[in-house]
């Protein structure tokens, strides 16, 4: 059936295509909007849970008494292992005891006590007597190489012949780097509320991505059916893929807290200990090799990641999938050859982080060409110029790179808009005449593809309903996390229904409204929910085309929607969408996982202190892909606020675990705002310039948009390459210039003097 057209013109308020504020901005900025523990302090009766949790990084746990917790006045119960009627786990693959015999990480929780006030509970589980057995723990990627400590598969991408490729190569180069995991540091931490309905049916509301997995979990715990349990999530104060997988274990533990007491429990997390017992972005350790031919051009690339995985699988594996997926970013390399490991260590359970594992990868060859060019003599963005894909080339998986052209086109708007070559001239000129400050300019590409690794993954629901007046509800299968995505389903309904957006309301994300979600999670809520939608809205329009016909087209909507009531016509429907297209061999690493790329280009001038190695980013001009911008506003929210959050990834953010040999190995030393430094508005640029690349409308994609969500954090490897460029000119020209990561102050500093010496 073709496109049925919507009874009213296109342009009506609140359309797709037009500029529009988050539908809940009013309610967060006056703290009007409720979040899972603002349900849960206004529901009477609500026990409070709090964890008991390992004072080692590695131990098995010899005893565990839960009687002196009682003799604490408001304590109610402890729950432990004993109490779980049925799966003792909290994760998908099996290998997460929701209650632990053997402590893996500092902070683990072996038991949680349920109080009358979260006071009487944190009493409760310090009275907890726990007896130990420390064990050998491992913390670093060192450590875990040396020790040949692995988990989970050991992917291999390949393409061409490596060692020919390096034959036939004018220059070889070789190095190693590791770079950094990164804290979620969402402004709302983990929290559920769970109570038990007359029925016996099990409610949970949850501040997680992925509902049907949180149902999925709790209902494994506690033995039942999915249909027993119903979850919701109202909206989140931020995920940025930490409430993926996270959230499940902490539902699990009210959902059992209130099955065994017949009471509503809530359990929401401290910042301290959100940071100390939840996943982080992996880390990696990447060795490399690479060769160019005599013009600077890719030959062969040859290298092993490592990811830290922490104690348990998690996501790591799809994780480290995406990261080989993307370590070409941009570039055409005819040879490949990238191994991928993750090592297990003693710490939390690492996890998803905005773009999944793509960074990393991407970091890389971005590291890669930022060291290589000055031995190459060739200018940095130059080198990534001659290198990058053309139409009809392939990754090294085997996907055809469509729409090529807009990288180059979005790279000459970013040298022309912000007149890039006259800069560089200025610079040049500046810093060959103050000897203690410089100024670094960097341009970078992005190339990201967006669907799930997980092909199943790639589906999603929505119902919408018309009711008798003519105002319409929907709900459909993603999560709100403050990204706007509930905002573009509303502008996709009205604009497909052709009605002013205040006659379309949104319900909450819940399981018995929309079954079988997948995560909103991989930038593809706004392409998969919103093709769901847009499909459910579309069924009910041709249903009321006789009825529009018989009316005449000056009937007003509410006059059609009467009518096909009275005509019993259904006015409402289940909406699905499947990505198409899609395929991928996950052993051989092959095939066409993704439904298009999203491109993206930054240039970013920074300015360096000789002294102190401290930095300013002066200005940053990016354009981006982002397809026919459902919702521009919220588009350039999401891109500024992802290339900061890249920006703290690259040079601000820095986890620190006591590696000592003392009773507080393995502990995490950076476990509050004090001690782990967040981006803030000193570390933004003084001048941001964002555009939307024009003329770039994706077929096949909802109203020809492309996602947003994860695309722009790699538009701040800018400024770790301009920070590389700032610190090279202290020096004398052609050094090549090894940056940590992140490229902290004090990192920038001991930069500074390799390139003196």
């Amino acid at each position: 059936m073709g496109e049925v057209r919507a009874p009213v013109s296109p342009g009506t308020s609140g359309t797709v295509g037009q500029p529009r504020a988050h539908e809940a901005a009013a309610l967060h900025v006056t703290g009007r909007a409720l979040y899972t523990d603002d349900v849960a302090l206004r529901t009477p009766g609500v026990l409070h849970a709090h964890p008991v949790g390992s004072p080692h990084a590695h131990a098995r746990l010899r005893s565990l008494d839960p009687r002196p917790a009682y003799d604490v006045p408001g304590v109610v119960r402890v729950l432990t292992a004993a109490d779980v009627p049925g799966v003792n786990d909290a994760g998908t693959k099996h290998d997460e005891p929701l209650f632990p015999a053997e402590a893996m990480f500092h902070g683990h929780a072996v038991a949680w006590v349920l109080g009358e006030s979260l006071e009487a509970a944190r009493l409760g589980a310090a009275a907890v007597v726990a007896e130990w057995d420390e064990l050998p723990s491992v913390l670093t990627l060192t450590e875990a190489i040396e020790q040949e400590a692995f988990q989970g598969a050991r992917p291999r991408l390949e393409r061409g012949e490596v060692e020919e490729g390096f034959a036939a190569s004018a220059h070889v180069f070789e190095g190693s780097f590791e770079m950094a995991g990164q804290e979620h540091f969402y402004l709302e931490t983990h929290a559920s509320l769970a109570h038990v309905d007359d029925d016996g049916q099990v409610n949970v509301s949850c501040s997680t991505q992925h509902p049907t997995e949180t149902q999925e979990i709790v209902a494994h715990v506690l033995g039942l059916a999915s249909h027993q349990v119903t979850v919701q999530c109202l909206r989140m104060g931020g995920g940025f893929g930490g409430k993926e997988m996270q959230p499940h274990g902490f539902a699990a533990i009210a959902a059992l807290g209130a099955t065994l007491t017949g009471r509503p429990v809530r359990l929401r997390l401290t910042r301290q200990q959100d940071m100390t017992m939840t996943g982080k972005r992996h880390g990696f350790h990447a060795a490399w090799e690479v060769g160019f031919d005599a013009d600077g051009r890719l030959q062969a690339l040859r290298a092993t990641l490592t990811s830290d995985g922490g104690w348990s699988l998690d996501l790591s594996e799809p994780v480290l999938s995406r990261a080989l997926c993307h370590v070409d970013n941009a570039y055409w390399i005819p040879h490949v050859l990238v191994d991928g490991r993750i090592a297990q260590t003693h710490k939390t359970s690492q996890t998803a982080f905005r773009g999944f594992g793509g960074p990393q990868g991407m970091l890389v060859v971005e590291d890669v060409l930022g060291r290589c060019a000055p031995l190459l003599g060739l200018a940095p963005e130059e080198l990534r110029r001659r290198n990058f894909y053309v139409e009809g080339q392939a990754t090294p998986y085997g996907q055809p790179v469509r729409h090529a052209e807009r990288l180059d086109r979005a790279w000459q708007q970013v040298l022309t808009t912000s007149s890039y070559a006259e800069r560089r001239a200025a610079i040049a000129a500046g810093n060959a005449q103050d000897p203690h400050r410089k100024r670094g300019l960097a341009i970078t590409p992005v190339k990201f593809g967006i669907s799930f690794n997980f092909t199943a993954f790639n589906q999603a629901g929505a119902l919408v309903h018309v009711y008798k007046d003519g105002s319409v509800l929907i709900n459909h299968g993603g999560t709100e996390m403050g990204q706007g995505l509930h905002t573009k389903m509303l502008q996709v309904a009205a604009t497909a229904l052709g009605l002013p957006i205040e006659r379309v309301r949104l319900a909450p994300t819940r399981t018995d409204k929309v079954p079988n979600t997948s995560a909103t999670a991989a930038s593809s809520g706004a392409d998969l929910n919103g093709a769901a939608v847009k499909d459910a809205c579309g069924q009910i329009l041709a249903r009321l085309v006789p009825v529009r016909a018989e009316l005449g087209r000056a009937a007003s909507w509410e006059d059609v929607v009467r009518k096909a009531y009275f005509d019993r016509i259904q006015l409402w429907a289940a909406g699905y969408y499947r990505t198409e297209g899609l395929s991928w061999d996950a052993a051989a690493m092959r095939g066409n996982p993704f439904k298009y790329f999203a491109y993206g280009v930054a240039a970013a001038e920074v300015e360096v202190d000789g002294f102190t190695g401290g930095y300013e980013v002066t200005r940053v001009d990016i354009v981006h892909d982002v397809g026919d911008s459902l919702s521009p506003l919220i588009d350039l929210g999401q891109i500024e606020g992802g290339f900061v959050q890249g920006l703290g990834w690259l040079t601000l953010e820095d986890l620190r675990w006591d590696t000592s040999s003392g009773p507080t190995r393995g502990r995490l030393a950076t476990q509050a705002a004090s001690t782990y430094k967040l981006p803030s508005l000193s570390e933004m640029p003084a001048d941001l310039r964002v555009a939307l690349l024009d003329r770039a409308t994706e077929d096949g994609a909802v109203y020809g948009s492309k996602a947003v969500g994860e695309p722009p954090l790699m538009l701040a490897f800018s400024v770790r390459e301009a920070l590389r460029d700032a610190v090279a000119a202290f020096g004398p020209a052609g050094r090549s210039v090894e940056l940590a990561s992140p490229a902290t102050p004090e990192a920038v500093w001991w930069a500074i003097e390799e390139a003196r010496r």
